[in-house]
């Protein structure tokens, strides 16, 4: 349905698209592809778009899902998605005399190396995110001594730990800052002794900062991004509060809500695994009318 009449305003956020993180990472891999040094395969999917991830898969890179898979490998390159992996996997890749290729995110690695000082100092770790995301996986597998995940206010309200044992606070880098700092407020008042690094990275923070501000005066919201995508959750969650028509999408396809046409003011926002190109096509189908 096209409605050319209405006068449309499209606001694109300067911040939408590929963080550095991510693009280092898919920078990494496609290097490693035109090398053609025999087979290649990224632990993981290397980042949360399923279209990047068909365009290595046609070009013949390959997802290794577990350590079993791994296991069973003799020879390539395996390249470690943005979102960092266990240290458990390096030594594995190691032992099995494949080729490494580290590609995750510097801000991740911080994180890895905030929780391995700590730990083996004797500290708890609290890391505040999703326990089932990759990245909250991959921290954990640094740590040399007990760890929590917290992501909810009730989890944190009913957590705690030995009096006796200090505590150290790190973020999955692209949580939300707000519930981040809320979570930790809850925490500190049960009187541990508490360490607290806000490790979200800062493109995350402007990312989330400048959705809200466009979502407040938009009429309509579009969050593109995978479905799998954490940050890109987020991006709908914070719009979706300031912005009752917020439509969430993977690619420009994915616009079929006529309501959207209907608004004077567009806003666009994306997170920091979606290709330039679909939020292109996405902010000019939107112009046109779909």
């Amino acid at each position: 349905m096209k409605n050319e009449d209405v006068q449309r305003e499209v606001i694109l956020a300067k911040s939408a698209g590929f963080c550095f993180g991510v693009q280092r990472a898919v920078d990494t891999v496609y290097e490693q592809a035109e090398k053609n040094d025999g087979p290649i395969y990224t632990y993981g999917p290397i980042i949360h778009n399923e279209e990047v991830v068909c365009d290595l898969a046609a070009r013949g890179i390959g997802v290794i899902h577990s350590e079993e898979e791994l296991a069973r490998l003799n020879e390539g390159t395996i390249v470690i998605r943005s979102h960092g992996v266990p240290e458990r996997i390096y030594r594995l890749i190691r032992e099995q005399g494949l080729e490494l290729v580290d590609a995750t995110c510097p801000f991740v690695k911080k994180i890895h190396r905030i929780v391995q000082e700590h730990s083996q100092n004797g500290m708890h770790i609290v890391i505040i995110g999703d326990d089932r995301h990759p990245e909250v996986e991959g921290i954990k597998g640094w740590v040399k001594s007990s760890v929590s995940v917290i992501e909810t206010e009730e989890q944190a309200r009913e957590w705690t730990v030995d009096p006796s044992v200090s505590v150290c606070i790190v973020s999955q880098t692209t949580f939300n800052n707000n519930k981040f700092k809320d979570l930790v407020e809850i925490i500190s008042k049960k009187s541990y002794n508490v360490i607290c690094v806000n490790t979200i990275c800062n493109a995350t923070g402007e990312r989330q900062t400048e959705a809200a501000q466009i979502a407040e005066k938009a009429d309509a919201m579009i969050v593109i991004g995978g479905k799998s995508s954490s940050n890109t959750q987020k991006l709908y969650e914070i719009c979706r509060s300031r912005c009752n028509k917020t439509v969430y999408i993977q690619t420009a396809a994915d616009l079929t809500d006529s309501d959207i046409l209907e608004s004077r003011r567009i806003g666009i926002t994306a997170g920091a695994s979606t290709p330039k190109k679909i939020i292109e096509e996405v902010q000019k189908n939107v112009r046109n009318g779909f």
